[in-house]
């Protein structure tokens, strides 16, 4: 199988929805001649024409407004926001439109909204944030965030096969750093399914996105002290997999909460409560959480460093729950 980056396989697997169903269509700032921000739609004017890959005026809100009439009338596109944080120009055309058409009168809406998103390369507070939770809280759209670039190509394929509007989280930090064997076969990735990314007996730890590298990091450093972590990669916050998620904390009887967003209204605390509610009686310690700060993100290399959670911050914790 060839390996591919993280961007490349995203690129490679909207590429081949495109060649299978004539419906998919792109639109999106800089998409075209320039071949987006980050490259992800190089090639694509080229071999799809002006009509599919369609470079926007730099209006959000009309781009997203565009592509829920195209949904509407039986089209598939697929939006870029060139930072995922330039998305909350289009907050009312997503929650209050897209998200709720299907509820409203039965129709679908098919479209994805895919963008880079995180922090960890100096973007500064307008260019860095995890802004998942805004549509985790909105009932009809669905959430993806890949770590891999097996699940990035099969989940972005799922998501344009969706009927369902998917909000598609593209960690800029993994864009070229994270390779891994792609299959030239046709697949998809199920949304709502997490993936065991580590089997562990002493503490499970539950998160997404560029996180997932740095617990099997921190996992990889507490082996050596006899520390065993599992680390579950939930894949997809909107729906979640709660099934999965219970297991493993039941397995272990400790959890981790892990994720780059700030802490106050993060996927953690929604975790924690499903955590609290169900498997309460299989707990040998307290549900911890390991997030960012609630503050933006800083522009400064080391403040932004200071931010982040890490490996070594993890693993303190991990340390402190362990001996509980």
């Amino acid at each position: 199988m060839p390996i591919l980056t993280h961007l490349e396989a995203i690129r490679q697997g909207i590429g081949e929805e495109m060649e299978r169903d004539s419906s998919v269509f792109l639109l999106g700032e800089d998409i075209g001649v320039y071949g987006g921000a980050f490259k992800v739609t190089e090639g694509m004017l080229e071999k799809f024409g002006a009509e599919r890959v369609i470079d926007t005026p730099i209006s959000e809100s009309a781009i997203v407004g565009a592509a829920v009439g195209a949904a509407l009338v039986g089209m598939r596109p697929v939006v870029e926001m060139q930072f995922m944080d330039f998305i909350a120009c289009a907050f009312d055309q997503i929650v209050n439109m897209a998200a709720k058409i299907h509820y409203r009168w039965g129709a679908k809406v098919p479209m994805v909204i895919r963008g880079p998103s995180g922090a960890g390369v100096h973007g500064g507070p307008y260019h860095s944030q995890s802004n998942e939770m805004w549509f985790v809280h909105t009932p009809g759209l669905k959430v993806v965030v890949p770590s891999t670039a097996y699940d990035a190509k099969g989940l972005i394929k799922a998501a344009i096969r969706d009927d369902n509007p998917v909000i598609f989280y593209e960690h800029k930090y993994l864009y070229r750093r994270v390779k891994d064997e792609v299959p030239l076969e046709d697949y998809v990735v199920p949304i709502g399914q997490a993936i065991l990314r580590r089997e562990g007996t002493d503490i499970a730890v539950i998160t997404y996105g560029a996180m997932v590298w740095t617990a099997l990091e921190a996992a990889a450093q507490l082996e050596k002290e006899g520390i065993s972590l599992e680390v579950l990669d939930l894949r997809s916050l909107l729906p979640y997999d709660e099934e999965a998620i219970l297991a493993s904390v039941r397995k272990c009887s400790k959890v981790i909460l892990l994720h780059e967003d700030t802490r106050i209204g993060g996927m953690a605390g929604e975790l924690a409560a499903v955590i609290a509610e169900k498997a309460f009686d299989d707990l040998d310690g307290p549900i911890v959480r390991v997030t960012a700060p609630d503050t933006p993100v800083p522009f400064s290399p080391p403040l932004e460093d200071h931010f982040l959670p890490n490996a070594r911050k993890l693993a303190e914790a991990a340390r402190k729950l362990a001996s509980y």
